[in-house]
């Protein structure tokens, strides 16, 4: 479900004050889960040492990178780490979580190439990659692929490049990179322009008797195959898909693919309209009915599909289509399927995953009002619940209510909790009141300010996310200032941040980020 949650509001928690003032449960542990012995580090020197504590008991090191807000996270607690099979199999690893919000994470951000939340990876004790597990993976196959990481499962680096130069490998190796977590690289192992051609040359190298890891290779190789990158269309293609999604046990092990990537896929296969789209579209429907309706997936990947097939629904519309007309039938699943999840959830982590992509499910059905009505309703049940008040804002600005989606971005960034996350509150605040109210300087430079101020006191607020953050509020504020329009309030802020960035010492690595962002205000003299 990664995909269609980063399309919705960005964005730990309320004071336990307010929680029990608002009547909300207590917010639950920020750490990942029960029974294993995690190690919170935040500095370079907490992970070298629990790298020593590797090398001396002879185990891997499982990193989890990860936030309290972040929905796919939160899916990650109610569904893997709360396992019987990952809580024993935590004796044979040391398991160490990065908070991204605890001073200094964003720094070792830098140094893992950990970026999007969650990433988990797996490595010996020597800081060697094995492999990167998929978070959106059904739980029993991020599982196996963890076992034969802890079994003595070669780099995936390695696996990779014996793959490139044509050597055999084994079924296991073959099933590593099937199921490596490509959406989580971050050119670990190739660079993001060149992933689609590589999953197209590891689908073809594939032997067919691999049957599941070639086709999930496949698939991917067909998700990332956007504007004619990767694979290409053809009758053969079509055909096996459509094979695939009849089958009930080969569709079902592809679970998470299928329902992620199930538009682009069918882009993919069929570029243009006609016969052939509206084929693959019904095939396709049908199979995500079904893993829509398995009792053994999560609510949450079962919320994805039904998402997929909304998705599919609105694939022949324009993309902002905000009043898309869908099947009845279709629309009465939609809001049954919400109202029973919401009726029925008890866990606070599989809340905020599953009702945080309801919430965007019923927007892309047009169910503006209902969408609205149950992140409401939620906000007191939610242990991060500005990641909603972000989602209201989006919903009004999409609907064209200015006012609203400010006085929600406001609030979602004045309730948000943790450097990093107030940082990237506040920039996609800062951009919408940049994009939506560009008249009001006086609260554009006062928020800005407000940033710059904030990431003074961040030791780690020029790296990585956060780093992006303030990056975009320099983006915003040279648009704002284009022609020179507001050069007072921009001047005033680029010598605010060269203060911010005076003290930082000239061989931290931030100092030329910082620098650069500076640099980037200064006002052009006119021609």
């Amino acid at each position: 479900m990664r995909r269609h949650l980063t399309l919705v509001a960005r964005a730990a928690v309320l004071s336990t004050a307010l929680c029990l003032a608002t009547g909300a449960p207590a917010a639950p542990s920020n750490l990942p889960g029960p029974g294993v012995a995690w190690i919170a580090a935040a500095a370079d020197a907490e992970v070298d040492a629990a790298f020593a504590q590797a090398k001396a008991e002879k185990k891997p090191l499982l990193l989890y990178w990860g936030a309290k807000w972040c929905p796919p996270c939160n899916q990650l607690k109610a569904t893997l780490f709360n396992r019987q099979d990952f809580i024993a199999q935590g004796k044979n690893f040391v398991a160490v979580f990065v908070d991204g919000d605890l001073p200094g994470a964003q720094k070792l951000g830098s140094r893992f190439k950990v970026r999007g939340y969650p990433t988990v990876i797996l490595m010996n004790a020597d800081g060697v990659e094995i492999t990167r597990l998929p978070g959106e993976a059904d739980a029993p196959k991020v599982m196996a692929l963890l076992q034969q990481g802890l079994a003595g499962g070669r780099p995936t680096k390695a696996v990779l490049a014996d793959a490139r130069a044509g050597k055999k490998l084994t079924a296991n190796e073959w099933r590593a990179l099937a199921m490596y977590s490509w959406d989580t690289d971050q050119d670990t192992l190739v660079p993001e322009a060149e992933r689609p051609a590589l999953l197209a040359q590891l689908a073809a190298a594939c032997p067919p008797k691999e049957t599941e890891s070639s086709t999930r290779l496949l698939l991917k190789a067909l998700g990332a195959s956007d504007d004619g990158k990767g694979l290409k269309a053809d009758a053969a293609l079509r055909t096996r898909v459509t094979k695939l999604l009849a089958d009930p046990v080969a569709s079902r092990a592809q679970m998470e693919t299928l329902v992620n990537d199930a538009a682009d896929i069918t882009r993919a296969l069929t570029p243009d309209e006609g016969a052939e789209r509206t084929k693959l579209v019904a095939g396709f429907d049908a199979a995500l009915k079904r893993l829509q309706a398995d009792a053994t997936l999560s609510r949450a990947d079962r919320m994805s599909a039904l998402i997929a097939r909304v998705d599919l629904a609105r694939i022949e519309m324009p993309k902002d289509e905000r009043q898309p007309k869908l099947d009845a039938a279709l629309l009465k699943d939609v809001r049954d399927v919400v109202a029973r999840d919401d009726r029925e959830i008890t866990d606070g982590y599989e809340r905020q995953a599953v009702i945080t992509s309801a919430a965007y499910l019923l927007g892309q059905a047009g169910l503006w009002t209902d969408s609205d009505a149950l992140l409401k309703a939620n906000l007191a049940k939610s242990h991060s619940p500005y990641y909603l008040m972000s989602q209201l804002g989006g919903n009004a600005r999409k609907l064209g209510r200015t006012d609203d989606a400010l006085r929600w971005y406001q609030e979602a960034f004045d309730k948000s909790e943790g450097p990093a996350t107030r940082l990237q509150w506040g920039a996609s605040y800062f951009s919408a009141l940049v994009e939506l109210a560009p008249q009001d300087a006086a609260r554009i430079e006062k928020t800005a300010a407000q940033l710059f101020s904030e990431a003074a006191q961040d030791k780690g607020a020029f790296y990585e996310r956060s780093a992006r953050s303030l990056q975009r509020v320099g983006v915003k504020l040279v648009a704002w200032n284009a022609g020179g329009k507001q050069a007072a309030a921009v001047e005033r802020l680029r010598a605010q941040l060269q203060g911010v960035c005076g003290k930082l010492d000239t061989s931290d690595a931030q100092r030329a980020t910082c620098d650069a962002l500076a640099k980037s205000l200064a006002v052009k003299p006119s021609a």
